[in-house]
């Protein structure tokens, strides 16, 4: 562990991934320096999954007692069908998932779990190790005029030096721009509303009191649409995720306000329930963003320069894997980097990415062929859509036995630090 202290990683971008992997650093002895672009460290008002395969790599952090506080747990997951909400298929989550797959399955307020991840990298109580954090630091330049100790400029001047560049600064990434990386940027030609609706409002309602009794993940199927919704912070409130076709204006835009008659004209002939709970949202906690991805590219690593998560594999949210996968990088990346001396730097980026690029590809590849199986018109391929749905053993090319294992995190020189939190 001495040798691995005396290099130093820039991580470029604060959400969850970057933290992640800022944490995950710091704990295997590296000296780790976080660089911000907000003012303040924070995220957005919306909800979040993690599966087993992400919730085992946070226990593996040891923060399990501090997610407890923060998590609700759902008991099933529902899918229903657009026109009359019918349940599809439903199938228990729970205690049988962490039975099954070692770890929980989790939903959060996407600022606890952010906030979580920040605390134990500033340690509050001062029992560990400490993330350094620079925030209102926009990187503007790259300087690799040294090849074995880039540099991140900041629009304010400060410059952030490391053997290690990573950067975890989401889709449109600086760090990626300025590294020259292809441009792999695609548009999806859907949107997603995002909204938080309180739950008392739910309960108080009998159209939608169903959706309160039990803590479900549901799924609604239609035609050119679907939505997504699950209790945060136990119950306090529901967390919406709508995706339709996009319009002109959001494309352009990327995101914008959105108000809550908008989002609930978009299912005005759905289940009568689907609009009303829709309607319940103010207005103030509706956003509308646009869905890009990055197209499947496996060129990860320029140097000492290395990308993680959205910079590098943004994926659309069919399968709720997004900031899970980046989690992923993040453990394989620490585990990588944590066992080298200096001397070992190149080799360990190239066997984080041999680990990671063709098992996050084949995510990405997956969730982008869901976004044609979550929207197909009522006949005869809804109907055998319907029928794989009932079964619950995948959606597209990949099970939930190969996505929630963490397989790809085994290494085989080194037991993972993973799987002896499983155990």
């Amino acid at each position: 562990m001495a040798a691995s202290q005396s290099f130093e990683v820039v991580v470029v971008g604060g959400g969850l991934g970057g933290l992640c992997a800022a944490l995950s650093l710091r704990q295997r002895g590296l000296r780790v320096t976080v660089v911000e672009a907000a003012p303040e460290l924070g995220e957005i008002g919306a909800g979040i999954q993690t599966a087993p395969n992400a919730s085992r790599i946070l226990i593996g952090l040891g923060l399990r007692a501090r997610l407890e506080r923060v998590r609700t747990e759902p008991q099933d997951q529902v899918r229903r069908r657009w026109a009359d909400g019918s349940i599809i298929a439903q199938l228990a989550l729970g205690r049988r998932v962490t039975d099954q797959y070692g770890a929980p399955y989790w939903h959060y307020h996407r600022a606890d779990l952010h906030g979580v991840l920040l605390d134990a990298c500033q340690d509050p109580e001062g029992t560990g190790p400490v993330v350094r954090v620079a925030t209102g630091a926009r990187v503007v330049e790259l300087d690799r005029t040294l090849p074995d100790r880039p540099a991140v400029i900041t629009a304010d001047g400060r410059r952030f030096t490391g053997d290690v560049v990573i950067g975890a600064d989401g889709i449109r990434s600086a760090v990626r721009d300025l590294a020259g990386f292809d441009d792999t940027l695609a548009f999806s030609g859907e949107m997603a509303y995002r909204a938080l609706i309180s739950g008392d409002l739910i309960a108080q309602d009998p159209a939608t009191r169903f959706l309160a009794d039990r803590y479900h993940s549901t799924i609604w199927y239609g035609p050119n649409k679907h939505l997504v919704h699950y209790m945060i912070r136990g119950g306090e409130y529901l967390n919406v995720v709508a995706i339709v076709p996009c319009t002109e204006t959001v494309a352009k835009d990327w995101s914008g306000p959105a108000t809550a008659a908008e989002l609930a004209a978009e299912y005005h002939d759905w289940d009568d329930r689907v609009p009303t709970m829709l309607a319940k949202a103010k207005d103030e906690d509706v956003s509308v963003w646009a869905m890009y991805r990055r197209r499947r590219d496996p060129v990860w690593v320029d140097g000492r320069v290395a990308l993680l998560g959205d910079a590098c594999h943004a994926m659309l949210p069919y399968q709720a894997q997004g900031a899970s996968q980046a989690m992923e990088d993040a453990a394989v990346l620490a585990e990588e980097l944590g066992r080298v001396t200096r001397d070992g730097i190149d080799a360990a980026l190239v066997r984080y990415v041999d680990r990671r690029a063709k098992h996050a590809g084949m995510v990405q590849d997956a969730s982008l062929q869901n976004m044609d199986f979550y929207h197909l018109p009522d006949g005869p391929e809804q109907r055998e859509r319907d029928e794989k749905l009932r079964r619950f053993d995948g959606e597209s090319d990949v099970s939930y036995d190969w996505l929630w294992n963490g397989s790809p995190l085994t290494d085989p020189d080194t037991e993972s630090i993973h799987y002896q939190f499983a155990r």
